[in-house]
């Protein structure tokens, strides 16, 4: 990060919602606010083995570090460059016996670094750690009995390095991290593979339609602007997935982060009617009673459907997703949020089972409902597109493929810029497709001989399991 960076920004205190951000000029669409290498960031326990602890890149074969054991690395780059925040940390396991939860890994990184350097603002860091908001107050009687428990180990911890912080302290840098830890992803963006802190972005205040998004892109997160930001307006971006009902967004808001939120689509109910709409045929809606009886299913499907998934019996996951479209589709409108989870969830698994056909259909409902839902430069809705448009190509339908691939390049480019790895594999279909479509509208029946000959040639490849761990929250907290 440049000093310039942050000089495009300034601190100053909100109407009710304490320190934020706003900017010092204009900004378009797709330009980037300021980038910002995380202050100290851990990856996540249960992939400590299978992804960088210095790039955070997920690789099939990485050395461990030969003193501790613990740490994973790409090769001897990445290991130089990990030396000045491991080097505390190795001492620290070897002495310890194990390494501790990634919560107590991450404090006691960023208290080695503040003993290292001190805690000041400087030129591309605006707010010292002291003043990050910790909302220890607000925690409630476990999560304090957690904390506390935390705060030990890791006395216990790094009581070998020689480093002393007071009770208050620790307590602090603990709070930050629960209200404030960043969700790193894997190179791609796909995955949520580890948690960090970045003191500049933690200034950002949330609103549910938000005027800028952040990503991870070659080691810094970006806060790129996703509409048109005139000089001295208030930078926002969203903590939450969108779509969920406000009322739900509040009560999430309120549980995670400790604080109301006010925005306008929360205090309006901006389309809350479109997430829970039913059908409508010649003025007729479907009774409450029918209504009712759909949603109750949907939820039951969804409890059977998340046992299959945690045991990967992805056939039931699919019959019970085509069980409940069959029961939604003639009740249910198109924006419907338990209708647009399920087909959102057929869609990727039958994907995986590579029954392409019929997953493009519901893949291609699941898109039309967003982007009546989504903000046009949502990533989430870039992402999706992209997925959807990937199904159709397999599936041999070119045209809507190549259209959906170009509508999410144009929504990424916003979102991730040129240069992220997601963007560029992105580019790479575009061409392809377009290619293919050129090929298709030429000679519509030489294309499908081409495609299934190259099909036969091909070896049968199993496309990646589906799962869970998408990243579609800003901060991580933890469970």
């Amino acid at each position: 990060m440049t000093a310039g960076d942050m000089e495009k920004v300034e601190i100053f205190d909100t109407d009710g919602k304490g320190r934020g951000l706003k900017s010092k000029q204009d900004f378009w669409s797709g330009d980037v606010v300021f980038a910002e290498p995380a202050y100290s960031a851990v990856v996540f326990d249960n992939l400590t083995q299978q992804v960088c602890h210095n790039c955070f890149k997920k690789q099939a074969k990485l050395q461990r570090c030969g003193q501790c054991k613990f740490a994973h690395y790409c090769d001897r780059t990445c290991q130089k460059a990990a030396w000045t925040e491991h080097k505390n940390e190795c001492t620290a396991v070897r002495s310890h016996g194990k390494p501790p939860n990634e919560s107590i890994r991450l404090a006691a990184r960023i208290l080695w670094r503040m003993a290292r350097e001190g805690d000041f603002v400087s030129e591309d860091r605006i707010s010292s750690i002291e003043k990050l908001q910790d909302h220890v107050d607000d925690l409630s009687e476990e999560e304090k009995k957690q904390l506390t428990s935390d705060a030990d180990i890791l006395r216990s911890y790094w009581h070998s390095n020689n480093q002393h912080f007071d009770t208050e302290s620790i307590t602090h840098i603990f709070g930050v991290i629960n209200c404030n830890g960043f969700t790193i992803s894997d190179q791609r963006g796909l995955q949520a593979v580890g948690v960090g802190l970045f003191p500049n972005l933690c200034l950002t205040n949330h609103d549910c339609w938000p005027n800028c998004t952040v990503i991870l892109n070659n080691g810094k997160i970006e806060l790129r602007a996703i509409c048109q930001i005139k000089a001295g307006e208030e930078l926002t971006v969203s903590y939450v997935d969108f779509l969920n009902l406000s009322a739900d967004r509040r009560e999430q808001l309120k549980k995670q982060y400790y604080f109301d939120c006010t925005c306008e689509h929360c205090t309006k109910g901006i389309k809350d009617d479109l997430m829970q709409a039913v059908k409508e045929e010649d003025g007729k809606k479907p009774s409450p009673e029918t209504v009712k009886e759909v949603i109750e299913f949907s939820k039951k499907e969804l409890e059977k459907i998340d046992k299959d998934r945690s045991e990967g019996i992805w056939c039931n996951v699919a019959k019970s997703c085509r069980a409940c479209l069959e029961k939604q589709e003639p009740v249910l409108a198109d924006t419907n949020l338990y209708l647009l989870k399920f087909l959102s969830l057929a869609s990727e698994v039958l994907s995986y089972l590579q029954y392409f056909q019929e997953a493009a259909g519901y893949a291609k409902k699941m898109v039309e409902g967003y982007l009546k839902l989504y903000h046009h430069n949502n990533a989430q809705l870039g992402m999706s597109l992209m997925r959807a448009g990937v199904t159709h190509w397999h599936a041999g339908l070119i045209e809507p493929g190549h259209a959906m691939i170009c509508q999410a390049n144009g929504i990424l480019l916003v979102t991730h810029g040129a240069t992220h790895p997601i963007t560029k594999d992105l580019e790479t279909m575009r061409c392809q497709t377009e290619m293919e479509l050129r090929m298709f509208r030429e000679n519509e029946f030489i294309y499908y001989q081409m495609r299934e000959a190259a099909l036969k040639n091909q070896k049968m490849q199993m496309m990646a399991e589906p799962t869970s761990n998408y990243v579609k929250e800003l901060f991580h907290r933890r469970k």
